[in-house]
């Protein structure tokens, strides 16, 4: 497969990156949206930048705004760097559907409220053209529970796991630790891994080692949602990722799978983001059997969602045994990301990525019927 000729004009196809947002996740966010909007930059995109400020407040850089080594925290005091002043969502979002031509929203909004529908449906309600999974997609992609039971239920293979509730959690502990106790009874190794079900970037995530650090993590992962998901650990097992890209359910574009070669026992957050701690390579060495039944998985778990434009599909690889572990609708486009980077075997640069990402936003666009109804037509 090789790069795809881009269907619209750089010059002439302005682009709003969206970066930050009120999520623990907003650092990272920070870093794949100057990323994104530099690179298209330097493509010939009229780009603007808006921040989110962890409270939720949206500013508007200045055109010329680069990231330019600045610390993830400099941006908690946007002033200093030219902003014009906080807007709500609504408020920015139909300001940008006022102007002419209109702009390509690219979300590189990580976490909730930008990865969960939530901005999706402010878009979709200002009838805004925008990047990535659609309202539906995002909201199943960003709850790991409901992901976990939809794909298990079409067929999938996925890691057994229980759910504990911040509500049963706070009401019985002991009830909750002694079923925990029975499940890891059950597979055999004492220890779990403990997380957030609705969260990315292994942010609240604890592997507990025995009973003893169970309450802990619990009480970790819940610090960021009301639902935890623990899962059996898998001793050894390899951490794979796919790119999947396109719209349509024929001629999805897969590359990979790639591989993390944690520097912590597992793929933790400060494995993920601290330079030089843990390893990527491009092309995973397994057979081409097991390269096949990855990308197929890929495939099907994009589709059992309804996921649009892109994601990336991680995997977990225990022996022969293949489990599927979560979708990214927003997966990061970080230096160090494999998502931007996996392409690169078709022939795509990290430009090339954003742009076939713009190209799939406007062919949803076009195809996407805009139904408008009379009060007659209510009331037939």
């Amino acid at each position: 497969m090789t790069v795809r000729p881009i269907a619209h004009d750089p010059a002439t196809t302005p682009v709003v990156v969206v970066y930050g947002g009120p999520s623990a996740e907003h650092d990272v966010s920070i870093v794949s949206g100057t990323a994104i909007a530099e690179a298209l930059a330097g493509g010939g995109y009229p780009v603007a930048q808006r921040y989110v400020g962890l409270d939720g407040c949206w500013w508007q850089m200045p055109d010329d705004h680069r990231r330019a080594g600045r610390a993830a925290a400099a941006y908690d005091d946007p002033v200093p760097l030219g902003a014009k002043g906080p807007v709500d969502a609504g408020r920015s979002l139909h300001e940008v559907a006022g102007t002419q031509p209109r702009p390509v929203i690219f979300l590189a909004l990580h976490g909730p409220y930008g990865e969960d529908g939530t901005v999706q449906a402010m878009c979709e309600a200002t009838s805004l053209v925008y990047t990535g999974a659609s309202v539906t997609a995002s909201a199943v992609g960003m709850d790991k529970a409901i992901f976990k039971r939809l794909v298990r239920g079409l067929g999938l293979p996925v890691i057994d796991w229980r759910e504990v509730p911040a509500t049963r959690w706070r009401r019985d502990p002991s009830a909750v630790l002694a079923e925990l106790q029975a499940f890891a009874d059950g597979t055999g190794d004492p220890r779990l891994m403990v997380k957030p079900a609705r969260l990315g970037s292994s942010v609240g995530i604890t592997l507990a080692h025995d009973p003893a650090q169970r309450a802990a993590a619990l009480d970790t992962a819940l610090r960021y949602d009301s639902l935890a998901l623990v899962e059996r650990y898998l001793d050894g097992a390899r951490d794979l990722e796919v790119s999947v890209i396109g719209n349509a359910d024929e001629g999805l574009e897969l590359y990979g799978p790639g591989e993390i070669l944690a520097g912590h026992e597992f793929y933790d957050f400060a494995a993920k983001y601290t330079p030089g701690l843990s390893e990527t390579t491009l092309t995973a060495e397994v057979d081409e059997r097991t390269k096949a039944t990855i990308r197929k998985l890929a495939r099907d778990a994009y589709r059992a969602i309804g996921c649009e434009a892109f994601a990336r599909v991680d995997f977990l690889l225990a022996g022969d045994a293949v489990y599927v572990s979560e979708i990214n609708t927003i997966p990061g486009f970080t230096p160090i990301s494999l998502f931007p980077t996996l392409p690169s075997e078709a022939g795509y640069d990290f430009v090339g990525v954003c742009q076939r990402i713009i190209d799939l936003a406007l062919e949803r666009a076009r195809e996407r019927p805009r139904v408008r109804l009379t009060p007659a037509d209510l009331i037939r």
